[in-house]
């Protein structure tokens, strides 16, 4: 299947729209710390949600020829995946702001510099991970009276995603809430190597007094995101891969995609939390189902589109439960 490796002018693109926008969002629209408000955040949530559309629309465009509806709907299925996953990720974002006592007008900058950290390791993960699928195919073989080719590592990912939304489906959020996040290993790595301001100092990451250069919270709280980013990337890497196990710029422009837009996203999540409580079941069964998936592949394919629709319509379904039957304890307060 055609590849968008093959396809310069859309990798070329994609590196010049997203490295704009990161320096517009830092040198402009961003330059002084502020609180977001909800009517920003809902513009910006858009507007990358719009951007993504686009983008997607133009890998329709550039492989019509080839297999644009096949590549569109892969697109769309690891973009939603990882955006729906995400969300899980920002339930404990909100959790480590809390306990550090971040200012709301500093929060913007630490998600920033944190998905300057996933751009990155999302990079490593994803074409070390699709390299790795294709050097861990099986022989084929006949089972059943069919002849399949089996893929080790994507069988053991199927495996594990099918365990980790048993473990989700089953989570206690108290056990959460109740987590100390100076122990976590981004946290000691600053503590190891840095002294510590017990206090902020505007938006600063490190200052100097009596002469000696010291870390503020805020670079504590950035290592703890950067190391929860990499905890739920774990998850969410390998689910992406039951979408285009063979495509790597798909599932990283896609991946990206999803996550330039999680800092906005936190922001309206922060205010209306109450309007995910049961989105965690629907995480479980979209893990369970594209484990299922991998697991599946080589005896029954399940397309891309389909999957798309399934996914939309557990997001959809659990959304509305949360409405419909809101659970008394979240979040709030």
């Amino acid at each position: 299947m055609d590849s968008l490796i093959n396809h310069p002018g859309i990798i070329a693109g994609f590196a010049a729209l997203v490295s704009l926008m990161l320096l517009l969002d830092l040198g402009v629209f961003n330059k002084k710390s502020h609180v977001i408000s909800n009517k920003e955040a809902l513009i910006w949530s858009a507007f990358w949600i719009g951007l993504s559309m686009v983008f997607s629309g133009f890998i329709y465009f550039a492989t019509r020829d080839t297999s644009g509806l096949e590549k569109f709907s892969q697109f769309q299925s690891a973009y939603w995946i990882e955006k729906a996953l995400s969300v899980d990720n920002l339930f404990v974002f909100i959790l480590v702001f809390r306990f550090f006592k971040v200012p709301r007008e500093y929060q913007h900058k630490v998600l920033f510099w944190g998905i300057i950290g996933a751009l990155v390791m999302r990079a490593i993960f994803i074409f070390a991970g699709v390299g790795l699928i294709g050097l861990t195919y099986l022989p084929e073989m006949t089972v059943w009276g069919q002849t399949v080719r089996i893929n080790v590592i994507l069988t053991l990912f199927g495996a594990f995603l099918i365990y980790a939304g048993f473990k989700s489906w089953f989570a206690d959020d108290a056990e959460d809430e109740a987590r100390d996040f100076t122990d976590s290993p981004g946290a000691r790595l600053i503590y190891r190597y840095f002294k510590v301001t017990p206090e902020y100092h505007d938006d600063k990451f490190f200052i100097f007094k009596d002469g000696v250069k010291m870390a503020t919270p805020l670079l504590v709280v950035v290592a703890v995101i950067e190391f929860t980013d990499l905890i739920f990337a774990v998850d969410s890497i390998p689910a992406i891969f039951a979408i285009a196990p063979d495509d790597p710029f798909i599932l990283y422009t896609s991946n990206i995609f999803a996550i330039l837009g999680l800092r906005a996203l936190y922001f309206l999540l922060a205010n209306f939390i109450h309007m995910f409580s049961r989105l965690k079941y629907g995480l479980a069964v979209i893990l369970a189902f594209i484990g299922i998936k991998m697991i599946s592949a080589p005896f029954y394919h399940i397309g891309s589109t389909v999957s798309l629709v399934i996914v939309g319509g557990i997001l959809i379904v659990s959304v509305a439960a949360s409405l419909i039957w809101p659970e008394k304890a979240d979040l709030e307060g």
